[in-house]
């Protein structure tokens, strides 16, 4: 597995994804974006037990943002050289995101399970209203998902239960937060 934070890898994982998701989805709005690599992260944490991108989450007034892609879709300068690029084939303007270049999404760094992933979450952003993307990313975000299957139902974001809420004392059902940033209170 990748460190969390800011690993090449990573940036390419990044870069590869917000590129694919722009094509997708031309003219995407930022907070869908960010939203979208979320709901991929954790889906992918709780299917797989380990995010697509390791990205360090910001809890900000809409929910936690992962700031390495948030930097990157801004195009700041930082990235570009990370990269070793002279620009991304995107741009942001006002809060829409639009394609800049004619060019395919390397994908090719991305496992099966990271492209599934963000498959689902932009999925998932793009059917959620700005309120609802702000209301399913703000509070004890990981421990309802757990609730949710307990009674049974099947529209929680992960295919099983996190692996931290079965069997477990009710004191212990809170996991250690395994995606990284300055306030993981607000995440896990």
């Amino acid at each position: 597995d990748l460190p969390a934070g800011n690993a090449h890898s990573d940036a390419v994982k990044a870069r590869a994804a917000i590129h694919w998701m722009i094509a997708q989805a031309p003219g995407i709005d930022l907070h869908t974006l960010l939203k979208a690599c979320y709901f991929a992260d954790r889906w992918h944490l709780n299917a797989h037990d380990r995010p697509v991108f390791g990205a360090s989450y910001k809890a900000m007034k809409y929910g936690p943002v992962p700031i390495e892609i948030y930097e990157m879709v801004k195009g700041e300068a930082l990235w570009l050289a990370e990269l070793g690029v002279e620009r991304f084939p995107w741009q942001l303007d006002g809060y829409r995101v639009h394609m800049t270049a004619n060019t395919e999404p390397d994908l090719s760094r991305l496992s099966d399970s990271d492209q599934e992933a963000i498959e689902r979450g932009l999925a998932q952003s793009r059917a959620m209203t700005f309120t609802e993307r702000t209301a399913a990313t703000h509070g004890p975000d990981w421990p309802r998902p757990c609730r949710a299957w307990r009674r049974g139902r099947t529209s929680m974001p992960a295919t099983r239960s996190p692996r931290w809420c079965r069997n477990s004392p009710r004191s212990a059902r809170r996991p250690a937060c395994r995606i990284s940033g300055p306030s993981p209170s607000n995440i896990c």
